[in-house]
């Protein structure tokens, strides 16, 4: 007797479904060889459902069982017309490679309304502390919380050190376009490997392009009378917006290098740093030199009403979460804050007050969902003029920060800056990058006891301000207070 088309194609889900049965079954430390073979024999089923083709009718009617299943597993779907629907449809995202990967977690109760990943500021900050504070009690200090998946992500990842991922062949570029003014700001774009921008107290933007060879600079944007404190890329890295010690933020198309807009500040303070919001992009948060923190939506030039607040100092430092529901800000009298956003109306509400140390300036707040596979907890990373970098646990859903350990560098007067690796999931220990005074360029794994240092990167003659990887890590951009930028070339095992 012959199978119909659609028995066929019954056929075929049937059997994908069987494989991610045993997928799940199997999704354990001892199988980690499981999740490639399951991976390839899905790709291969949806290539040939792909090539197969399907009526519209039966794809609807697919959608529409798969959305009742998920949501009698996981909850209620959310409304497709929703603006969370809508901003997860267009955001590609800032948010790094190791936020994606989030994705594939098993964890059900990681998993969000669509089997995807579930906001960590709906009180997850709160529940992950309590879900690890039973298994940090019994582990040593700097040490991190196991998964299900760590081996297997060792597994994938060949296995190797940390000193061997961050081993670095040599310098790839240098560009000195700036020299003999400080370079504060250096980023290379969302999602790309070889496009860069950097800002400088010279009143200059930098648009870099690294392939094909040799990098040349695209175009330098013009216009500010004054140095360039911060700029951040937008999603999509169409636009980029500035922020200057001339009182104004400007609004840049990348594509050509015209300024869109220019934005005066309301009280004719400088401008000290700059944030997109992560969903919306529309808003933009500025920090100035008179304590003020201003939600401003780019299209209209205008401050969000209830979009302001007003710090303890001069604003020199701004971080949201992946989610954009809770901003820090930190200032030059050593203290940071946490803002609830709300992401309809862009009002900001204060919440909770650290003091890092009396008088030490935060000059750096970098924020990261998880520090690795292994270590799931929210964290947060600072500088403050302290000779440290510090590394804080997030423990609630109102931004409440807790001091998980520090590492040594030198910085005493500087506006250095740190960053978390893009790709700690896939690697054997999870590792920061920070610039530092004496000229280098440090790196540390977060969860190691003693002898934290990984590697350090020595060729600038000036303190180095700011690094920036590129998406994959091949890449490794620096810039510091004389002006240079130096993109270092990783080693290939």
């Amino acid at each position: 007797m012959a199978i119909s088309e659609t028995g066929r194609r019954t056929c075929l889900m049937r059997q994908a479904a069987w494989a991610c049965r045993r997928y799940n079954a199997y999704r354990t430390p001892t199988f980690p060889q499981f999740r490639t073979q399951y991976i390839r024999r899905r790709s291969q089923l949806l290539r040939e459902n792909a090539k197969a083709g399907h009526p519209p009718a039966l794809r609807r009617q697919y959608l529409r069982l798969r959305g009742q299943l998920l949501g009698q597993r996981y909850g209620p779907l959310s409304e497709p017309g929703s603006a969370r629907a809508y901003s997860n449809s267009i955001v590609r995202s800032s948010r790094t490679t190791l936020d994606r990967m989030e994705d594939f977690e098993d964890d059900p109760r990681a998993l969000g309304a669509r089997g995807h990943r579930r906001s960590v500021s709906r009180g997850s900050y709160q529940l992950q502390a309590q879900m690890n504070r039973a298994v940090y009690e019994d582990r040593p200090p700097g040490s991190v919380v196991p998964t299900s998946v760590a081996e297997a992500s060792r597994a994938m990842a060949g296995d190797t050190s940390l000193s061997e991922n961050y081993a670095f062949a040599g310098m790839y570029h240098v560009f000195d376009q700036h020299v003999d003014e400080a370079v504060p700001r250096v980023r290379f774009a969302n999602d790309d490997r070889h496009r860069l921008a950097c800002c400088s107290l010279d009143g200059s933007i930098s648009l870099c392009q690294l392939v094909p060879a040799p990098p040349t600079v695209l175009r330098v944007l013009r216009g500010h009378t004054r140095g360039v404190s911060d700029f951040a890329w937008s999603l999509s890295n169409d636009i980029l917006v500035s922020t200057s010690l001339d009182a104004t933020m400007r609004i840049w198309a990348s594509e050509d290098g015209r300024c869109i807009r220019e934005i005066p500040d309301p009280s004719g303070a400088e401008l000290l740093c700059c944030t997109f919001q992560p969903v919306n992009n529309n808003l933009t948060v500025v920090g100035n030199a008179k304590q003020n923190v201003h939600v401003v939506n780019i299209s209209t030039g205008k401050k969000v009403k209830g979009g302001s607040s007003k710090l303890t100092g001069r604003v020199l430092a701004l971080s949201f979460d992946a989610p954009g529901r809770l901003l820090w800000a930190g200032d030059d009298r050593g203290s940071v804050f946490s803002f609830l956003f709300d992401m309809a109306t862009g009002k900001l509400t204060k919440a909770k007050r650290l003091v890092v140390h009396e008088g030490s300036p935060v000059t750096s707040i970098s924020a990261r969902s998880w520090v690795s596979r292994e270590a799931r907890d929210p964290s947060l990373l600072i500088n403050a003029c302290l000779n440290k970098l510090l590394l804080y646990r997030v423990v609630d859903n109102e931004g409440t920060l807790q001091l998980k350990r520090s590492f040594p560098i030198e910085q005493s007067s500087h506006p250095v800056r740190s960053i978390f690796c893009p790709l700690m999931s896939f690697r054997q220990g999870a590792c920061v990058v920070t610039g530092s005074e004496d000229m280098c360029v440090h790196f540390f794994d977060v969860e190691r006891a003693a002898k934290a240092a990984v590697n350090k990167l020595q060729g600038h003659s000036a303190p180095v301000l700011d690094v920036s990887f590129n998406c994959d890590e091949s890449l490794l951009a620096s810039s510091d207070a004389s002006g240079m930028v130096i993109v270092w070339r990783r080693e290939q095992k």
